[in-house]
């Protein structure tokens, strides 16, 4: 159940990539309400050990790629930036607990996801829209109230992430030698072979709660995705306090904002994703939610900040046209799925070829996914390939959270392929035959 790319699943914002099973009936892996799930880990202590050192370390080293060749490198220590101090942490610190009291915020939606180990529905609050836009307030309020310098954020850029890796060393400290013990957190075994260490870094329970905080919901959704929201945030204000907010770069913020609060709107998305259903939380999840996807994923807004790059206002009409593109791709393909998922009988899809499955459901073979199998993958790389355009081709380091996206979806999109045979036999058969891309026509 525990494999290599789970670690890249909680890394990247995969949280909105992995939402389906196959494109017809929603699939909840952990649905059974079993109290306890079992776990065979491919992994030992001291390869993980390793990744959870060189996931922060290879961070580090990519924003530190992104400055002026001529500068110092910060590891080295001769660049006079410090990799660590207490003012960082605290902002860590601050930044967590207002989330954790922006969840108890009494708006927004109450969702069910996955059975418990109770035999009830476990029930989530989303108002991580509501939580983001008050958060960004705040940021703002002590921005023009002079309390806050943004350019402080770029001048501890490299303190942040090592504080974030302090703080999520806590958290997931607190989580594994005080476990929380509700009716719905399920208990993980592993197999014999499993020491203390693999199951502090890869969890021990699957959804523990603190009140009514579903642990793995907020650390996925307003340490990942708001932290990211809020980093973009900074370095665009960054840009203005330094006179030099150029196109590119309000191109790739307002892109990533986009679908941040894109993401947030459909917050509800990321109950039914693999990680969410199957997956144990753990350290690797926390530290990759707390460094990974704020950081990692606005990379060449960082980039641009360093090396800014101009670009001419006529090349912005296909950049955003390509963006536009992927977004209607991903968005129509979504709806079009979960729509069918919900109501297969539903008039508006009456018109839609589908092969029937000895599993009993039904598998779309026209619409969009009669034109690739995985459409809303295909949207999320187009999409991500937007932003990053304009970044020019001087350096590949803006393009590397893209090419992850491709490398993880790609990997997805394989092991859906390889359940759903086993599921549907003849008929997924039948459907590849008819539907032979995966991801893009007429290529792959």
């Amino acid at each position: 159940m525990t494999d290599t790319t789970q670690l890249q699943e909680h890394q990247m914002h995969r949280n909105r990539f992995l939402k389906d099973t196959d494109n017809g009936k929603l699939e909840n892996g952990s649905d059974d309400g079993k109290g306890v799930v079992q776990v065979r880990s491919k992994w030992n202590n001291i390869h993980l050990s390793l990744l959870c050192v060189l996931l922060g370390v290879s961070l580090i080293m990519l924003l530190d790629g992104c400055r002026s060749s001529s500068e110092s490198w910060v590891l080295l220590g001769s660049a006079g930036i410090p990799i660590w101090d207490w003012t960082s942490v605290c902002v860590v610190l601050l930044f967590t607990v207002l989330q954790m009291v922006l969840y108890y915020l009494p708006v927004g939606q109450v969702a069910e996801g996955k059975m418990g180990c109770d035999g009830k529905r476990l029930k989530y609050k989303l108002n991580g829209l509501y939580a983001c836009l008050l958060t960004v307030v705040v940021l703002l309020g002590l921005w023009f109230g002079g309390v806050l310098r943004a350019a402080a954020v770029m001048d501890r850029i490299f303190s942040l992430v090592t504080a974030c890796m302090a703080v999520s060393l806590i958290f997931s400290l607190m989580l594994f030698l005080c476990p929380i013990r509700t009716p719905s957190s399920a208990h993980v075994t592993y197999d014999n072979t499993a020491k203390s260490l693999l199951k502090f870094i890869l969890g021990q329970s699957m959804d523990p709660r603190l009140g009514i905080i579903d642990i793995k919901h907020f650390v996925m959704v307003r340490i990942g995705f708001m932290g990211w929201a809020v980093m973009d945030l900074s370095y665009l204000l960054t840009a203005v306090e330094m006179k030099n907010c150029s196109l590119s770069l309000l191109l790739v913020i307002v892109f990533q904002l986009i679908y941040i609060l894109d993401f947030l709107i459909d917050e509800g998305s990321v109950l039914t994703t693999k990680e969410f259903t199957e997956e144990p939380i753990g350290f690797i999840m926390i530290l990759g939610e707390f460094i990974w996807i704020p950081f990692f994923s606005s990379l060449p807004v960082y980039f641009l900040l360093q090396r800014p790059n101009s670009i001419h206002f006529l090349s912005v009409v296909p950049i955003c046209l390509l963006f536009g593109i992927g977004f209607l791709i991903y968005y129509l393909s979504n709806e079009q799925k979960d729509g069918f998922r919900r109501n297969p009988n539903d008039p508006a899809y009456a018109r839609l070829n589908t092969i029937r499955s000895p599993a009993g459901s039904s598998l779309l073979v026209s619409g969009w996914f009669g034109w690739v199998r995985h459409p809303n993958y295909l949207g999320d790389i187009v999409m991500m390939f937007a932003w990053c355009l304009p970044c020019g081709f001087t350096s590949v380091l803006p393009y590397l959270p893209a090419l992850q996206c491709f490398q993880l979806l790609r990997q997805r999109a394989n092991e859906i392929e390889e359940s759903c045979l086993k599921k549907h036999r003849d008929a997924w058969r039948e459907y590849c035959r008819r539907v032979p891309y995966k991801l893009l026509p007429y290529v792959y």
